[in-house]
């Protein structure tokens, strides 16, 4: 069964702790937190102190997604007891196995993401050693954008690379996924799937995930 990851990028930060219990109790199986730098992306989010200020939460493992410049100089900042995974965009590091190779020898599950344009061979000589492919449906920097169908043709491919080689990393899918999207991504196959605007812009978050729970 596909997992959830709501991102805080999207929770309203006057009420952040208790939006993230709310997702939390009512079944989110990670906790996404999307930083941005403004370089890498086009929006500026938040760094590691916001993420570390839920550690006293009874949250699940904290689901990083980097979406900035050089990230193989800052990940160690999101590196903590609850993290269970950072990932960093194939775009933005030249030494990817390198980066990879240090995150996991912090003993946090290594990802990488790809944009909507980025071909999925661009990954090929890392596949062996990630253990979470994170396929962008839209194009990074902001919340509440559409779905670009065509990704979804990405995470079927992948499927067929990681059964024909027996890899064992996880698919991801960010951006667009909502209620009216969520039949085709579930559909896809994809593993684990990123909500941001649809789960903490309704009016009852926590009933949002129960609701993407019981479709999964």
């Amino acid at each position: 069964m596909a997992k959830i990851a709501p991102s805080i990028l999207s929770a309203d930060f006057s009420r952040l702790g208790s939006q993230v219990k709310a997702v939390s109790k009512a079944g989110a199986d990670y906790i996404h937190i999307d930083v941005m730098d403004g370089h890498f992306v086009p929006n500026i989010s938040f760094g590691a102190p916001v993420m570390k200020c839920l550690n006293d939460l009874d949250t699940p493992p904290y689901d990083v997604h980097l979406m900035i410049s050089e990230p193989g100089k800052y990940f160690e900042d999101f590196v903590t007891d609850k993290t269970g995974f950072i990932t960093f965009h194939q775009e933005a590091e030249t030494h990817m196995n390198s980066t990879i190779q240090r995150i996991k020898a912090a003993g946090i599950g290594a990802g990488v993401a790809i944009n909507p344009a980025t071909p999925i061979w661009t990954l090929d000589e890392v596949m062996e050693d990630v253990d979470l492919i994170l396929v962008m449906s839209v194009n990074p920097g902001f919340g509440g954008q559409k779905l670009i169908p065509s990704t979804l043709k990405k995470v079927r491919k992948l499927i067929e690379i990681r059964e024909k080689n027996g890899f064992d990393w996880q698919i991801e899918i960010d951006g667009g996924v909502n209620r009216d999207t969520l039949p085709s991504v579930i559909d896809s196959g994809v593993d684990i799937l990123v909500a941001g605007s649809a789960v903490f812009n309704a009016k009852y978050p926590a009933e949002e995930i129960q609701y993407f729970k019981e479709l999964l």
